[in-house]
């Protein structure tokens, strides 16, 4: 084919791709912009050139619209985004994991956040520091910024719960207590005195928000529980392998700091879904059929356990429905037995299911 016919070809896939406009274009239309999309889908360009950008979803489910929240927290699920904070942009010497602000992902549906924690030049930042050394190459903001977007959006979403999961290098004594304080985030803090010991249930959703206990903060540093009051993430959580061992399809097992992920003593699930060296186009690709698959296994080797929270890169990437289907169908499984949450028919018991 030579040129002539190949841009004839590309308008014609242009045109076709192009039939709908101004909010009227469904999922997987073809679409110019954002704006061509119906409202919860964002235009992007995930699959071949040839083929040009569709409209995919970038908004999670508003779970609480369909089902009520006086089950325990456990008996959620909910998208994370692997190191929230390093966001693509300016000229950084690492690794970029997601496309947007926390901000952005918050009003997006996200609601846990995986942040590396370091001090650096007198202060604490946010830092994706593979050698473990914060510096000017590699330091994406000071936390007390992104602290105070979660206090705002506490602040104005009052039936909202945020979980938090700290890779912590912050060495200076109660130096993160001190700057959750700074923010104003205190007064949503959960306490570890109440966080559930033994296998026990958490409180129930609606019992968090009443107490307005509606931030969970975890740390991977295990002394800090008791010297700073931040609960020890292995504590309470199980969690697989990160990175490309924990992509192996048909294979799920627990980071080396996890207890097995089938200890029924503790009671939230974690998985990670994402590569060891992030790229956005391959997300497109990771956060679809490959992630639910690995969620199914993950089930079993949690003992018959649905994960809690799903931890992805680049989580508007996909080629379709992507890492908000994926929780869709945690929330499905967890509440009614079903595939998506919007097959749950009200009220049922579980495995009552209506077509999606």
């Amino acid at each position: 084919m030579g040129l002539y016919g190949f841009l004839i070809l590309a308008s014609v896939l242009v045109t076709v791709a192009l039939a709908c406009s101004d909010g009227q274009c469904r999922l997987l239309d073809g679409c110019g912009k954002d704006e061509d999309c119906e409202a919860g889908l964002h235009c992007s360009a995930c699959l071949p050139l040839a083929e040009g950008s569709r409209c995919v979803r970038s908004v999670a489910t508003d779970l609480f619209k369909m089902m009520n929240d006086s089950l325990p927290f456990n008996k959620y699920a909910f998208l994370m985004t692997h190191n929230a904070f390093a966001i693509e942009g300016g000229i950084k010497l690492t690794f970029s994991n997601q496309e947007d602000s926390v901000a952005d992902q918050l009003n997006n549906g996200v609601r846990g956040f995986m942040l590396d924690t370091y001090e650096f030049d007198g202060s604490l930042w946010l830092c994706h520091a593979p050698g473990g050394k914060c510096d000017a190459t590699n330091k994406f903001r000071p936390l007390i910024d992104t602290l105070k977007d979660f206090e705002a959006f506490l602040s104005t979403n009052p039936a909202e719960i945020v979980t938090l999961i700290l890779e912590d290098y912050v060495k200076t004594a109660n130096a993160l207590p001190k700057v959750f304080s700074d923010a104003g985030l205190m007064k949503y803090w959960f306490p570890v005195a109440n966080m559930p010991k033994n296998g026990d249930d958490w409180p129930s959703f609606r019992d968090m928000l009443l107490k307005n206990q509606r931030l969970l903060v975890f740390t991977s540093k295990q002394y800090k529980e008791a010297a700073e009051g931040i609960a020890y993430q292995w504590n309470y959580m199980v969690e697989n392998m990160y990175g490309n061992g924990g992509m192996d399809e048909g294979k799920c097992f627990n980071r080396g700091e996890s207890s097995p992920l089938n200890d029924m003593t503790k009671k939230l699930v974690l998985v990670n879904f994402f590569r060891s060296v992030p790229f956005k186009q391959i997300s497109c690709g990771d956060n679809t059929g490959a992630l639910i698959n690995m969620l199914r296994t993950c089930y079993g080797a949690a003992g018959n356990r649905w994960a809690n929270f799903v931890a992805v890169d680049f989580y508007k990437k996909s080629g379709g429905g992507g890492a908000f289907q994926a929780v869709d169908t945690l929330n499905g499984k967890l509440l009614c037995g079903c595939d998506d949450i919007h097959a749950c028919m009200c009220g049922a018991t579980s495995g009552a299911c209506t077509a999606v």
